[in-house]
């Protein structure tokens, strides 16, 4: 493999971009092979080298769920097409999804919310078209967890500026190359004032240099609410990582 002259991705011989795919657990093998037959229909020079990660690899008495092999081909190829992977829940390992966004640091995750022709939902014809810009290797999910005493289990909440200043930077560079109009920061800073807040305050810190960008702060109860009553209203949504994991999965529905 080698190279290109003008980009960080690799290409075989035959000139095709390398892709690694992880075909992932569940319905990630379904999945992710229809997908990969749409990009080939599109006749996108592709070649794909697939790699594992998830639950068959937690079987094999790997603990992070990925393999060596699986790391390199990233770090090689710099792009990932991957299913859903598999964790134990309640007890075992840590989960593959998060040991991969910490290794290659992939901070945002932006899920855009849709309607899609010809699918009909109690929301059809209501124009949603909003973005969740998921902050994505900090808060509860940095998986620093342990027993305090025998009876109690204790999970640490880590937010730092750096943190909060990427991904909100991110959501409002997304808006403006959009040409999207509004941002709203959703937080639980009412109560956790100090990580929570931490968003906010960076949130708050950093929305006049977009001045041609609406910014409005939203405590994540209410903004919950209102995307189930009226999700019209919202353009970008960012928020921290637990937060934006379950609001993306409700935004989904």
């Amino acid at each position: 493999m080698r190279r290109t002259s003008v980009s960080t991705f690799y290409t075989t011989p035959e000139g095709k971009k390398l892709v690694t795919v992880i075909p992932g657990d569940g319905i990630g093998p379904e999945v992710v092979h229809s997908a990969q037959r749409i990009i080939e229909a599109t006749g996108v020079p592709i070649a794909w080298e697939e790699r594992h990660a998830g639950e068959s690899v937690f079987k094999q008495g790997i603990a992070s769920g990925v393999p060596t092999e699986t790391i390199e081909s990233v770090r090689k190829t710099r792009v990932v097409l991957k299913g859903p992977l598999g964790t134990p829940i309640g007890y075992g390992e840590k989960s593959a999804n998060v040991t991969l966004r910490k290794l290659f640091e992939t901070y945002g995750n932006i899920r855009p919310v849709r309607e899609l022709p010809g699918v009909t939902t109690p929301f059809t014809g209501r124009g949603i078209d909003l973005v969740v810009v998921r902050e994505n290797v900090e808060d509860l999910y940095a998986g620093i967890e342990h027993m305090q005493t025998p009876g109690v289990a204790q999970c640490l909440k880590l937010i730092s500026r750096k943190g909060c200043e990427k991904i909100v930077r991110l959501a409002f560079e997304f808006a403006r190359s959009e040409g999207r109009t509004k941002v709203h920061c959703a937080t639980k800073s009412n109560i956790m004032k100090f990580t929570e807040g931490l968003l906010k305050r960076t949130f708050e810190d950093i929305a006049p240099e977009y001045p041609e960008i609406e910014a409005q702060h939203i405590i994540i109860d209410n903004c919950c609410h209102q995307l189930v009553r009226r999700p019209e209203q919202f353009d970008v949504i960012v928020t921290t990582n637990m937060n934006g994991d379950i609001m993306s999965d409700l935004t989904s529905g």
